[in-house]
């Protein structure tokens, strides 16, 4: 009885040593793919100068791929109608919610300024990045990586053709031309879509909505709102393309790309929309023009 109490203990233990070891090694393998793709970021950062020189006619190919697919607007519903569509339609609830939210209350009046301060600041960088996310980020992935699994980018390597700014900066570059009209689009139909819930659906005044709107939205919240949309931009590209450039087994391994593409671009956006909100209008709220704090 005594060595078998040995064996069953020793047994565990082993069993326990495999368990710590398996752990380690996925830890260690997160850290590696972790390192990989931040490598590849600066890579692409690294390498812009020579995506702007030396391939200007590729940047001027993806800048119409990125606004407007490679159909029309109406068959391939480019990136303009996407971000429209979702920007207008968070926007319509928002309106709808801020406005039943002050009616309890009665304090209606101030729907202008809470659409004015939510759509900037945080419903209209994070859902124009989604789409583009959703839209461009997986279309990057999928090209990328159906040129990796057919070993066109051994090819190009073959060639002395410099893949990462070829592939990546050019794309990094485009996105980065199109990301400035694409959101200005999608804010204004933020605020046309909350101002029309909140003045002719639910019957607001038209002139103090307005009023407190304007008052409340200042030209530096739309400067920081930008911000957050270009940099939000900027990472969906260099993690979209990343996944693609290392992709692996086959068409099965590009789809599993482009969905852990979409995952961690995501989980990003909700990270750095906390710290650039807190980074860019502090910690405590303010609306100076109505002496809020």
């Amino acid at each position: 009885m005594g060595g078998f109490g040995v064996a069953q203990t020793t047994a565990w233990q082993r069993v326990r040593a495999t368990r710590v070891a398996g752990q380690v090694g996925r830890v260690g393998t997160a850290m590696v793919e972790v390192g990989r793709h931040v490598t590849f970021a600066g890579k692409v950062i690294a390498t812009l100068p020579t995506a702007i020189v030396r391939y200007r006619g590729q940047v001027l190919r993806e800048v119409v791929d990125v606004g407007f697919g490679s159909k029309s607007l109406v068959a391939g519903g480019g990136t303009v109608g996407i971000v429209l569509a979702m920007s207008a339609v968070a926007a319509i609830m928002v309106g709808v919610e801020t406005y039943r939210g002050l009616d309890l209350i009665g304090m209606t009046t101030l729907s202008g300024m809470l659409s004015a301060m939510a759509n900037t600041r945080e419903l209209a960088p994070v859902v124009a990045s989604i789409a583009l996310a959703a839209k461009v980020g997986t279309g990057f992935t999928a090209r990328l990586g159906s040129m990796r699994i057919s070993d066109e980018i051994d090819a190009l390597d073959s060639m002395s053709i410099p893949t990462v700014p070829y592939l990546a900066g050019t794309r990094l570059v485009a996105t980065m031309i199109c990301i400035v009209p694409l959101y200005a689009i999608g804010l204004v139909a933020t605020y046309i879509a909350t101002r029309v819930v909140v003045v002719y659906v639910n019957g607001g005044s038209a002139g103090t909505y307005d009023h407190f709107f304007h008052i409340t939205l200042g030209p530096e919240d739309v400067l920081y709102s930008l911000i957050k949309a270009v940099v939000f931009a900027a990472v969906i590209v260099l993690v979209h393309c990343s996944y693609g450039y290392y992709a692996t087994g086959g068409p099965e391994g590009v789809g599993r790309a482009a969905g852990r593409a979409l995952r961690t671009s995501i989980l990003l956006i909700g990270f750095l929309d906390i710290v650039l909100t807190f980074a860019l209008w502090g910690l405590v709220p303010e609306v100076p023009a109505l002496g809020i704090t």
